[in-house]
């Protein structure tokens, strides 16, 4: 009898704390739609942020995106906490360590796929708790998405097609001189559209793409040991340019080309604008980059990310369609094309990298040259 009553009142008291748990500290839940207002139950005031970043290989995420993302959650919301993961290159285990983040109670889920198509059952996922999902970087196909915010990405491939075929003129390398592409990863749409966005100048410069290659997971190796292939295959001599979609898949062509012995490398393109890829170009071992500037995406983010943890639904500049056709509200933000003459003006100003970062004695004569001090 008296295990019986024990059992009753454990059993009331679980029901109280669960219409507590259910009527308690709202965020606002069920307002809009896709998800769009915030988490179930808690206050938004120590709310949990997760973050989930798609890969280890891309230097950017570790430097840039996620501390600038993490102090600005602070900054906004010094009582919130920002749930971190990386993906490493695999979409399943972006999944669990999403449902790991939906577990313990996230409010806000801010994804960059790995997959874009495979995260789509994150969103379906966090969905089912009334967790709004921002699409960050690279666009997830999911209707049911809160919001996504990147760059204008056809635009980043028609800045790196445009350097590179002003490159080639500036060479006065002939009409029909070859190109080798190395694009991004098969699973990110954000490539997709890189990759058409140089076409779109290149396919009309009358230079000719000899092969090009879509970089499994963005991997550097991968890209190095394909462009290694096309050396041999084609001759170094035939390759007048290349088109690399970002800064570490050029990186890993430019050793390719190195390793064969070409002592002139041909101009080369990149993105990201890593310390690396700035390093490269002020030496003249790559050409350019495209500067996306990390600190006001991260930034825009973790502000969109603490109004959805507080119930608001925040205004869109304009909508982006899924490749499933669903409109979702977006903020995209414009790319810079980066070469030695204006890296002092773009990368240093705003601050990605102080002068000390990237004029290390390695390249101290390099920065001379190019006037940084």
């Amino acid at each position: 009898m008296k295990t019986a009553t024990k059992r009753a009142i454990v059993g009331a008291a679980a029901l109280i704390l669960s219409v507590a748990t259910l009527t308690g500290c709202s965020n606002g839940a069920g307002a809009g739609t896709g998800g769009a207002a915030g988490g179930t139950g808690g206050d938004a005031k120590s709310a949990k942020i997760g973050l989930l970043l798609p890969d280890s290989v891309t230097a950017r995420y570790a430097s840039a995106d996620r501390p600038l993302f993490t102090a600005e959650v602070k900054n906004k919301c010094s009582g919130c906490s920002v749930v971190y993961a990386n993906a490493d290159g695999d979409a399943s285990k972006q999944l669990q360590q999403a449902q790991s983040m939906l577990t313990q109670g996230v409010k806000v889920l801010v994804l960059d796929p790995f997959d874009g198509e495979a995260a789509a059952s994150i969103v379906q996922q966090a969905k089912a708790k009334n967790v709004p999902v921002i699409s960050y970087d690279r666009l997830i196909d999911s209707a049911d998405l809160s919001y996504y915010i990147s760059f204008d990405n056809e635009k980043v491939g028609e800045l790196q097609g445009t350097a590179l075929v002003d490159a080639l003129k500036k060479k006065n390398a002939p009409a029909g001189a070859g190109i080798i592409m190395v694009n991004g990863s098969p699973t990110d749409n954000n490539a997709s559209q890189f990759k058409a966005g140089a076409h779109k100048v290149i396919d009309a410069s009358g230079y000719k793409v000899l092969a090009e290659y879509d970089t499994p997971g963005w991997d550097p190796a991968k890209a190095q040991d394909w462009a290694s292939g096309q050396v041999s295959k084609l001759g170094a001599d035939k390759i007048t340019g290349v088109y690399a979609a970002n800064d570490d898949t050029g990186g890993g062509v430019i050793a390719a080309l190195k390793s064969a012995g070409v002592k002139k490398l041909p101009p080369v393109t990149g993105q990201d604008a890593s310390l690396a890829g700035v390093q490269r170009i002020l030496s003249g071992e790559q050409y350019m980059t495209v500067y996306k500037a990390f600190k006001p995406e991260a930034s825009q983010a973790a502000d969109l990310a603490v109004d959805f943890a507080n119930g608001k639904k925040p205004s869109s500049s304009t909508t982006v369609k899924t490749k499933g056709g669903a409109s979702v509200p977006a903020t995209l933000l414009q790319p810079v094309a980066v070469t030695a003459d204006n890296v002092e003006s773009t990368v240093v100003k705003d601050g990605l990298y102080k002068v000390t970062d990237i004029c290390t004695s390695q390249y101290a004569a390099a920065c001379t040259a190019a006037g940084i001090k």
